[in-house]
């Protein structure tokens, strides 16, 4: 059974940097595409990042390029997302998704989710 499991959530002050965790069991995801979502209150998931099965393509949403880095270990089956410089806005459940295909932006195309990791930046 495929489970993932976020990490590395919590509270932050503005301009402070954490770095997020999502360990995968279940199978093999070497070759798998990872991505991480998050999902503020009162508004829809949207994509934050994604990199490829072989690690070199990597995907950023506009709002956290420069900030942001999506990084994996294949040997741990594990993902992470360092976050650097945040913001308020960047506060939401954070969620990392595999696919069994190249790297994608929409959500509807991951196959397998974790439950997702608070992250909450103060001002």
């Amino acid at each position: 059974q495929v489970q993932l499991v976020e990490s590395g959530g919590g509270l932050v002050q503005a301009g402070g940097s954490l770095r997020l965790s999502c360990a995968a069991s279940g199978r093999t995801f070497s070759g798998w595409s990872m991505g991480w979502f998050r999902q503020a209150p009162e508004k829809e998931r949207e994509f934050v990042a994604a990199i490829s099965g072989s690690g070199i393509t990597t995907s950023y949403a506009d709002s956290v390029k420069g900030r942001f880095t999506i990084s994996r270990d294949d040997a741990k089956s594990t993902v992470y997302l360092q976050m650097n410089s945040l913001k308020p806005e960047d506060t939401a459940v954070y969620y990392c998704a595999v696919r069994a295909s190249r790297i994608a932006t929409p959500a509807n195309d991951y196959d397998y989710w974790g439950q997702g990791t608070q992250v909450t930046v103060s001002s």
